[in-house]
């Protein structure tokens, strides 16, 4: 179970009885990756806005100032460019710095200290320097948070050369990512789903890790592939569920990393079901749907029985309004029609 190369399905599917598994949040899973590598190795700490007694506003860090002191969870002034500067700076000499961004939307503010300083310092020093930094964010919308506080923009940082983009979707895949984004040696940026907190799976109690760049088949299908990131692998999932009952079989393929990307798993399983659909909570324009869908395209293009399409959030800042709000984001009734079409299921 604890074998770096094993799938989250895998690993949930293959319990065996001498492993405990618990079914807990994701918020618990990430909290004990935490907390394991901040026991394993004291050069790791957490610095941001309320992560000591607040724990966070989604109270994911709730404990870990009461064992790791105010030294190692850090509260900062409300700067986000400041403390990712301190993160960069830190890393550079020798610590392992987690960098709590409390919202996705404000990675902007930080893009100087992320795109040209920790993505560049390890190139430009000729490979004297390097900056093991995590960038904890968040994305997703549907939480009635208004247009600056509910984007996905994972696709802004997975374009920088330098840096390496995860985005679990499971609990399991949330501790195993993160606590490999930690243990690396080059500036990690991970992104967990705001909506997704709550969200309950099988996480073993034993040590494990999750390598970056290797796929997880999360249901395995004929007839069409859904590759889906973060949230939307849930969607994608229920939209299986839905597609099964009208007997079509979907394989849902989940990245788990968009830098660096499995471009083999994604192009095998469109190669197997000759249909693919790509579903990404980012905006659609420029963004992570065209980069899979053209990896995909280009790699089982003479396989292929249909364009490969993409869902990703409309392209219009996200409402306030609830009943418009989830307008902007791919849904399983809408990833289901457009199965059903690829499929001659109209």
């Amino acid at each position: 179970m604890s074998t770096p190369s094993l799938t989250s399905s895998a690993a949930a599917a293959g319990a065996t009885q001498a492993t405990a598994t618990r079914e807990i949040t994701l918020s618990q899973a990430i909290r004990e990756a935490l907390a394991e590598e901040l026991r394993r190795d004291p050069r790791v700490f957490v610095i941001g806005e309320d992560v000591a007694e607040a724990g966070t506003p989604f109270k994911v860090l709730s404990g870990l100032v009461e064992e790791f002191g105010k030294t190692r969870i850090v509260d900062s002034p409300i700067s986000e460019a400041g403390i990712t500067g301190i993160g960069v700076g830190a890393a550079m000499t020798g610590m392992r710095p987690v960098v709590d961004i409390m919202f996705g939307d404000f990675l902007g503010i930080v893009m100087d200290q992320i795109a040209n300083q920790a993505a560049k310092v390890h190139y430009m020093s000729g490979g004297k320097l390097k900056v093991p930094m995590v960038i904890r964010t968040t994305l997703g919308a549907t939480r009635r948070s208004a247009a600056q506080h509910s984007q996905s923009l994972h696709a802004w940082v997975s374009h920088i050369p330098g840096l390496k983009v995860a985005l679990p979707s499971t609990p399991y895949d949330a501790k195993g990512l993160l606590k490999s984004a930690i243990r690396d040696e080059n500036p990690v940026v991970i992104f967990e789903d705001k909506m997704m907190y709550t969200l309950k799976g099988p996480v073993p109690e034993e040590e494990y890790t999750i390598p970056f760049g290797v796929a997880d088949v999360k249901r395995v299908g004929e007839d069409i592939t859904l590759v889906a990131t973060s949230s939307m692998v849930q969607v994608a999932l229920a939209a299986a569920e839905q597609l099964a009952s009208l007997g079509l079989s979907a394989e849902v393929i989940d990245p788990r990393t968009t830098y660096p990307l499995d471009k083999d798993a994604l192009i095998n399983s469109a190669i197997k079901t000759s249909r693919a659909i790509v579903i990404d909570e980012g905006y659609e324009r420029y963004g992570v749907t065209a980069e899979f869908a053209a990896v995909i395209a280009e790699g089982a293009f003479y396989y292929l029985d249909a364009p490969v399409r993409r869902m990703g959030a409309m392209d219009v800042p996200v409402p306030f309004s609830p009943v418009l709000e989830d307008l902007t984001v791919p849904t399983p009734e809408g990833v289901t029609e457009l199965a059903k079409t690829l499929c001659g299921r109209v």
